[in-house]
């Protein structure tokens, strides 16, 4: 590992650590005023699909209120009422004015069309992103995301969120058959530049049954990008920090 990337990591969480420290360990100021009662923060998920209709139903089933969408709203309805309680069902565009936090999971190649259409209910809001750049499905611009790294590359497709990658490098079934599973948890590497953003997110993560593991700011979400080691594997937070060379 390179000196200087492990001196730019310790600072990242050194910065982490100071913001969520003490009276900080609570929800985040905006999030307690915003939430009627100081409840669970909703949740508007954008692409409920595999990924986003299992995480949807984890976050339902924790006490979020999850409002599910996508291009079948009819399959949206479905998915909502065999969720029950705490889950409903919208357009993009209802569910994106719905969350305080929103999770996005589409092919990368709709992340400029979101950007475009919900840049006005995304400006402001912490977002959690699991598109992944495939070139088979997304075409050429995959190719320049993947180069960049996607931390930078959808921060650029969706300007003004407060952007944290994360769920992109566990498979569904693996997130499906192994939320809340005894002994040690499967890690969940989480890359953000908010502090407050990224705080949020290792709260639903947990929320939903795995480990969070902080990687660093959102370049770094790059190490566990599509064809890294770590891709595609449930492992858990001890392999995925030795994996990556994080401190423990």
């Amino acid at each position: 590992m390179n000196p200087h990337d492990a001196r730019g990591r310790r600072a990242f969480l050194g910065a982490l650590l100071a913001a969520t420290s003490g009276a900080a360990l609570a929800w985040p100021t905006f999030a307690r005023a915003a939430t009627p009662g100081n409840g669970p923060l909703a949740i508007g998920i954008i692409g409920s699909g595999r990924i986003g209709g299992t995480l949807g139903e984890l976050w339902a089933k924790a006490g979020y209120p999850v409002m599910f969408s996508s291009l079948d709203l009819e399959h949206d309805k479905q998915l909502a009422a065999s969720v029950g309680a705490g889950a409903q069902a919208g357009t993009p565009q209802q569910a994106a004015a719905f969350g305080q936090v929103l999770l996005i999971s589409v092919p990368y190649s709709a992340l400029p069309q979101i950007g475009r259409d919900l840049g006005a209910s995304i400006k402001g809001k912490i977002v959690l992103d699991t598109s992944n750049p495939v070139q088979a499905r997304d075409g050429d611009m995959a190719v320049g995301a993947r180069a960049k790294g996607t931390g930078v590359a959808s921060a650029e497709y969706l300007p003004g969120a407060r952007l944290v990658r994360a769920f992109n490098s566990v498979g569904y079934s693996s997130l499906r058959s192994g939320a809340h599973r005894s002994g040690e948890r499967i890690g969940i590497p989480l890359a953000a530049d908010d502090a407050e953003a990224l705080q949020v997110a290792v709260r639903l993560v947990e929320a939903a049954g795995f480990e969070p593991v902080v990687v660093g700011p959102l370049g770094k979400a790059k190490e566990f990008d599509v064809g890294t080691p770590v891709f595609g594997k449930a492992l858990t937070a001890a392999e995925l920090r030795k994996a990556l060379n994080i401190a423990s």
